[in-house]
């Protein structure tokens, strides 16, 4: 049985708090036990409040590149790796005139706080730092684990098979997010219990010294996503070709997928050669867009010019395509 509790009873946490002193008079903790901390209590402890600025002024600094702009909701992905709407800045609960940053590293705050219940308890616990995220392709937000030390955050289950006997290949539930989740039902938005008590699931939770990878280790990398640009930020990006924007397209693909996507161009002929593919006809801007999108770029910089003045239908001038990483 899992149960989740929220105490009640922490006041307005500042600069320079400490987070431990906080929550430990409120709580009897038991060994195997996930500490859930909101990663707003864990900023403002870190002394991550700024004033005097908006979420708009301070989103440039928190901000590796922007993923998607829709009216006024900026989707970036973060210095961690996140991927979140403006960048994770927030201005609830906090003085007029202020932003709230998300913790430096949440999973180096989570460390710092787990070894502190240690040292004061002796209880084993394992701890996650959560912010409040959107989802693609879902209304409304749910927490997630920014930050994770002591836990177990994923599950695989890859090998096993189901009791139809069906062989699970990639089931890998992201169990810190769902500690966050659950943590965030007892916790809610605005009843200022900013830390909340996961107990039911101590296999997840690591012997002492062992902080585990942290919920770094469920981000994907760079180019790993499929989704790496908004819908329309990706057309544009690939159309301007800049090759300080190929990362988030991914690896090259297969020579022979790039082919079956540029035979959909009308005019195109496209032949297969040791060091890549060679295209014939066609439009020159969209065969180039087109090999950006998928990792890929027009080689020989003669022959592509040449290729950019009089590629088209019926044009026996060639351009050689080769993976972007080559």
């Amino acid at each position: 049985m899992i149960s989740v509790w929220a105490p009640d009873g922490v006041g307005e946490v500042r600069a320079g708090d400490d987070l431990a002193a906080l929550v430990l008079p409120l709580v009897e903790l038991a060994d195997g036990d996930v500490l859930v901390v909101t990663s707003k209590v864990v900023s403002k402890a870190e002394g991550r409040v700024v004033s005097g600025t908006t979420r708009e002024e301070a989103l440039a600094g928190e901000t590796a590149r922007v993923v998607a702009r829709r009216g006024p909701t900026t989707i970036v992905r973060t210095h961690h790796g996140l991927t979140m709407a403006a960048a994770g800045i927030d201005n609830s609960n906090v003085e007029l005139g202020s932003v709230v940053l998300l913790p430096v590293d949440p999973d180096a705050s989570a460390r710092r706080l787990r070894a502190t219940v240690l040292e004061r308890t002796g209880r084993n616990v394992g701890v996650v730092v959560t912010d409040t995220a959107g989802r693609a392709w879902r209304e409304g937000q749910t927490d997630i684990a920014i930050g994770a030390a002591g836990l177990v955050v994923a599950e695989t289950f890859a090998g096993r098979v189901d009791a139809h006997g069906n062989p699970l290949v990639v089931t890998a539930p992201a169990v810190a997010d769902e500690v966050a989740g659950v943590a965030e039902l007892a916790s809610g938005k605005l009843g200022a219990r900013p830390f909340a008590i996961v107990r039911g699931r101590a296999d997840l939770v690591l012997a002492p010294g062992d902080d585990g990878p942290g919920a770094r280790a469920l981000v994907r990398p760079e180019g790993g996503d499929l989704f790496g640009y908004g819908a329309r930020e990706a057309v544009v990006r690939a159309v301007l070709g800049d090759p300080a924007d190929q990362a988030p397209f991914g690896t090259p693909v297969p020579p022979e997928d790039l082919a079956d996507v540029l035979r959909l161009l009308p005019g195109v002929e496209v032949a297969a050669r040791v060091d890549g593919l060679v295209v014939r006809g066609g439009r020159p801007d969209a065969v180039a867009t087109l090999a950006f999108a998928h990792g890929w770029r027009v080689a020989d910089a003669a022959g592509a010019a040449a290729y950019e003045q009089t590629g088209g239908a019926g044009s026996a001038v060639e351009a050689r395509l080769r993976p972007a990483t080559t």
